[in-house]
């Protein structure tokens, strides 16, 4: 009985009862908003692409980084007030903007300020990568950067070595960020309901945390045959005692 049973350890059961998701997923998905500590990858395209360059900086300092390093010297970093600090318009407030929200006020701002309609201006906004934490029952924990628009639950858990056999699928907790504080978000990955969860995708600076299962604690045994190992070691330990003790 201590052993872990199989219905703990398969993802995404009751696919037979599961309806259509598709629907569900884009209705539940709201678009990420923008929050303090962001970075943010923008970039400026006109017809003349001199008279924009001021706008897409490449620092000589980080012409040889990249990935994370590239990102940090290429991006506009929201800072505590929520403001980005953009060439020549000055500070920006974008906390609690989509990126399509950021695009449509830099575009009208520049156009009011800096350039007319026949420039043609286009304004391309990303986050720099989805950077998330895995800690708990994982082969591999740590934080991570994937630069991907949207990164499932599982994916983030695949890039940490999955959930090793003494993990807790059934209860994940997804520690998200908000302007009013952190909340913690419960998700059963052993459900196939859960790709119905807003939770599902995850958000830049989630942590996912994976509780041990109550067989870990009690240390027998993660399969049969180690419960049963460990049962034969513990009866041969005390019989080896009470034979000890009646030669005594």
């Amino acid at each position: 009985m201590s052993c872990i049973p199989n219905k703990d350890l398969v993802y995404l059961q009751n696919m037979e009862t599961a309806t259509d998701t598709t629907q569900v997923i884009t209705e539940k998905q709201k678009p990420y908003r923008i929050q303090i500590n962001d970075i943010l990858n923008i970039r400026v395209k006109a017809l003349d692409q001199d008279n924009v360059q001021i706008f897409n900086p490449v620092g000589e300092e980080n012409l040889n980084a990249d990935g994370e390093e590239r990102a940090y010297f290429d991006g506009f970093t929201v800072d505590l007030h929520g403001n980005i600090r953009v060439p020549v318009l000055g500070e920006i407030n974008v906390l609690g903007y989509t990126t399509e929200e950021i695009e449509q006020l830099l575009e009208k701002t520049l156009l009011e300020e800096e350039f007319k309609e026949t420039a043609n201006i286009f304004v391309s906004v990303k986050l720099t990568g989805i950077r998330f934490t895995v800690n708990g029952e994982v082969k591999r924990t740590g934080t991570q950067t994937l630069y991907q628009a949207r990164v499932n639950v599982f994916e983030a858990l695949a890039n940490s070595g999955d959930i090793e056999m003494t993990g807790n699928r059934e209860d994940v907790l997804i520690i998200r960020q908000y302007p009013q504080g952190q909340k913690i978000h419960h998700v059963n990955l052993l459900d196939a309901k859960v790709m119905q969860s807003p939770y599902y995708y995850i958000q830049p600076n989630d942590i996912i945390y994976v509780k041990p299962l109550k067989q870990k604690s009690w240390g027998t045994g993660t399969t049969t045959m180690q419960t049963v190992g460990t049962i034969v070691t513990a009866l041969s330990l005390v019989t080896t005692t009470l034979l000890l003790i009646d030669r005594i």
